[in-house]
């Protein structure tokens, strides 16, 4: 079955709310189609083709940390999900009593929220802390992290500012670390002080809270998006293979950091995976970050504020500074967890910064095995070989005989 996400607004009269994905390719609609179970990626996707991931987990792994995804629902029918997830601990938010057009009661999930008809939620999950499996070069960059899945919204877009204000109590319930909220305000409306509050009520708790900074940036639109515009919040921009911002990724000064947001490969329901755009897709890259960061440094009690100032003064940038576009610059897992000698509470400007070349991956193909590449290019060399050798082979034999010719006419003649 096909399943198909937008942007989803809800009819109430409450604060909207929106998922941030976008197409995996640019079309006036904000959708993506993804088939559940979706095919099996074979190779390492080019987001974890840049991480030194060996290097990266002898530091953390993300184990004991607790990582609540505010969304559409995690599905625990992928196999790479299924033991990353805490089942006890999840929520499904939803209004038992919302009604479709005809007016009969909308069926729920379970109540625990893992089941995901969307998708949404569950690719965010997987970034995170997706375990490794056999057949597949993914992973999550916490795969040691745990899941607890809050499901907030659905595919009619019935999630407001006020059952996000609640997901966010309930992870503060449940001992989340870090919460992900891969959503924003529709329009950009500062939605009820209601969301203020649990946002600063998990602060206090010293939960590191990570948000989409917003897909609006195509037409230069600087505008702030809730809730990654509160004091506190990690915004995330998206930043492409060349780590430059990516087109579509929102600007402002509420910009904390960017993380790759293009072509981002992660799970499904129901097994496999899917490739898709999207700040919603950047804000997990770093929430599994801050989960590794969060982990090794347990008992040195880093504060949610050093996590945030760490992950932003070890981010490669190309101004010594922050600056509207990516923030403070694209994230550098590896960085993050070594140049880690003692905590800091803000990042600081400082010149002499490089930006880090950019990583040269594969090709994204959902279809077709390295190997199987690797087979049909050599296939390529060898009969582009064979036609080369054919080719001058038969220019020489064609060449021997018409100087035979010439000869035989030459002697012909003068007989």
């Amino acid at each position: 079955m096909t399943h198909t996400y937008r942007r989803f607004l809800t009819a109430a009269a409450a604060t909207a709310i929106t998922f941030i994905g976008l197409p995996a390719a640019p079309a006036a609609a904000d959708s993506t189609q993804c088939t559940f179970p979706g095919k099996t990626y074979e190779g390492r996707p080019w987001a974890l083709q840049r991480v030194l991931l060996d290097e990266l987990w002898k530091q953390s792994t993300g184990k004991g940390v607790r990582v609540a995804v505010i969304d559409t629902g995690v599905d625990i029918k992928n196999p790479q999900l299924t033991r990353a997830v805490d089942v006890k601990s999840g929520r499904n938010l939803m209004d038992k009593n919302i009604k479709d057009d005809n007016g009969d009661k909308i069926a729920r999930g379970k109540e625990n929220g893992t089941t995901d008809v969307v998708g949404h939620g569950t690719k965010v999950a997987g970034i995170i802390a997706a375990r490794p499996a056999k057949g597949t070069g993914f992973v999550g960059l916490a795969p040691d992290a745990t899941i607890i899945p809050l499901q907030q919204n659905d595919a009619e877009g019935h999630g407001t500012a006020e059952t996000l204000a609640g997901a966010i109590r309930e992870a503060i319930r449940a001992r989340a670390d870090v919460i992900n909220i891969s959503q924003d305000t529709a329009n950009a409306v500062e939605p009820t002080p209601v969301l203020k509050r649990a946002v600063d009520d998990a602060l206090a708790k010293e939960i590191v809270i990570v948000a989409s900074a917003g897909n609006d940036g195509l037409g230069g639109n600087v505008k702030k998006t809730y809730p990654a515009s509160y004091d506190g919040v990690l915004a995330v921009a998206s930043s492409d293979r060349n780590n430059e911002r990516a087109s579509f990724s929102q600007s402002g000064d509420f910009v904390g950091i960017a993380a790759p947001g293009v072509d981002m490969v992660s799970t499904v329901p129901g097994g496999g995976h899917c490739a898709d755009n999207g700040t919603s897709f950047s804000a997990p890259y770093v929430a599994g970050i801050a989960a590794l960061i969060k982990s090794k440094h347990a008992k040195d009690k880093w504060t949610g504020k050093q996590i945030v100032a760490q992950i932003q003064q070890t981010a490669e940038r190309s101004t010594a500074g922050h600056d509207r576009l990516v923030g403070w610059g694209v994230v550098d897992p590896v960085r993050a967890l070594t140049e880690d000698d003692k905590p800091i509470d803000q990042p600081v400007a400082h010149e002499g910064v490089t930006r880090a070349e950019a990583p040269t991956p594969a090709e994204l193909h959902l279809g077709e095995t390295p190997e199987e590449r690797n087979a049909r290019l050599a296939t390529y060399v060898v009969v582009g070989g064979g036609v080369l050798v054919a080719s001058i082979t038969g220019g020489a034999v064609a060449l021997r005989d018409a100087r035979r010719r010439t000869r035989r006419v030459a002697g012909e003649s003068r007989g």
